[in-house]
């Protein structure tokens, strides 16, 4: 009779785990799991204002990644836009403590003073805009009293072939954002010309650059009063971005 019953028993599991099968009734899948947060979000800070450019690398030694610019609405960020982005020849270094001449993009959080070209602005964009003459000029001579500052005619004290004259870069700087890299108080010696400007045929000599069409968008989409930054950084390590 014990037998009989447990043959039974199992019989009827049987039937029972058949016909769940057969309604549909299987155990349901686990639930997903929550996406990470905006990479804004997950930042030390992103100074303040409300529209942000993140450009982030795989890692240091790096010379591509990804620049995405960002709105914040409503106590959220949202992506409004990303493009490939390349950066320095020789990757990305510690902004604090990079040196000139090293062909590496200064990793941190900066703001964007102005925006500048060869080419006029694209239409309706609000950043101040300064249009490139054959006269201008970006002092980079670590000897000039005007080092990393633009300049129209090259001061006595700033060597030309210390310099950057940028109508030599029709396509490069057709358009361009300054990145405000050891701009308010120059450390000679630390670096100069730090921009986002467009692709040239490959890497960047520290910059960030990103193809035109980008750039005509990012430049449309800033607004001062909105007080953007730019971080640049890794994704994980002393340099990630999360860190600035």
């Amino acid at each position: 009779m014990r037998g009989r019953t447990g043959r039974m028993a199992v019989a009827l599991a049987a039937t029972a785990a058949a016909l769940t099968g057969t309604l549909g009734l299987a155990a349901p899948p686990p639930a997903p799991s929550p996406s990470p947060p905006p990479l804004p979000s997950r930042m030390a800070d992103t100074g303040g204002g409300s529209q942000l450019i993140t450009a982030e690398a795989p890692r240091t030694g790096s010379t591509t990644g990804t620049l995405t610019w960002w709105e914040r609405r409503g106590g959220r960020w949202r992506a409004a836009g990303s493009a490939p982005a390349r950066f320095g020849a020789k990757g990305l270094a510690e902004g604090r403590t990079r040196r000139q001449g090293t062909n590496t993009t200064p990793t941190g959080l900066y703001t964007l003073p102005y925006a500048f070209g060869n080419a006029a602005a694209p239409p309706g964009a609000r950043s101040p805009y300064r249009k490139v003459t054959p006269a201008s000029w970006w002092c980079e001579d670590n000897a000039s009293r005007s080092y990393n500052r633009w300049v129209e005619g090259l001061p006595a004290d700033c060597a030309a072939k210390e310099s950057e004259h940028l109508a030599d870069y029709p396509t490069q700087y057709s358009r361009a954002l300054v990145i405000a890299f050891n701009y308010a108080r120059p450390v000679h010696g630390r670096g100069a010309g730090i921009f986002l400007h467009v692709n040239g045929r490959g890497a960047t000599a520290g910059c960030v650059s990103v193809p035109a069409e980008p750039m005509a968008a990012i430049l449309t989409w800033l607004r001062p009063s909105a007080h953007p930054h730019i971080a640049i950084g890794t994704r994980s390590g002393p340099t990630a971005i999360t860190r600035y």
